[in-house]
C-alpha cells in the first residue's frame, strides 16, 4: 500500500468550521467524487504539476478538477509541515482566478500560519 505523500488537511476558523468541506457538501455526488480522486492524486503523487496541480505563486496551488455538466473547479491548498492544507474552494467561472479567491486563500494562509 501506498503512503500518502502529502496528506490533505482541511483548514478551519477559529470557530472550527471547515470552508472547504461545507462548499463539498453542497456539491453533487459525482463532483465531490471527482475532485475527492484529484485530491487523492495529489496527496499521493506529490509535487504534480499541470493537468492536475499548478502553482499559483505566494506559497498557494491549486487542485484542478473538471466536474459535472461541464464545470471546473478548483481547490486551493499550501504544503506546509507535509501536509496539503486545503484553504478554498470554488467552481469557476472564467478563465482567468478570479480574485476574490485568491485573496480569501491568501487569508486564511495567513491565519493557518499563526
Amino acid at each position: 500500500m501506498s503512503l500518502k505523500k502529502l496528506p490533505a488537511l482541511f483548514f478551519a476558523t477559529p470557530a472550527g468550521n471547515e470552508p472547504v468541506r461545507i462548499w463539498l457538501k453542497k456539491l453533487d455526488d459525482e463532483s465531490r467524487k471527482v475532485i475527492g480522486d484529484d485530491i487523492a492524486t495529489t496527496e499521493f503523487g506529490w509535487p504534480l504539476g499541470m493537468p492536475i496541480c499548478k502553482d499559483l505563486g505566494k506559497g498557494l496551488h491549486e487542485v484542478r478538477s473538471n466536474i459535472t455538466s461541464g464545470r471546473i473547479a478548483r481547490v486551493i491548498f499550501s504544503p506546509i509541515d507535509e501536509e496539503m492544507v486545503l484553504l478554498h474552494g470554488f467552481v469557476k467561472k472564467t478563465q482567468k482566478m478570479p480574485k476574490p479567491d485568491l485573496d480569501l486563500a491568501l487569508k486564511r494562509l495567513k491565519e493557518y500560519k499563526s
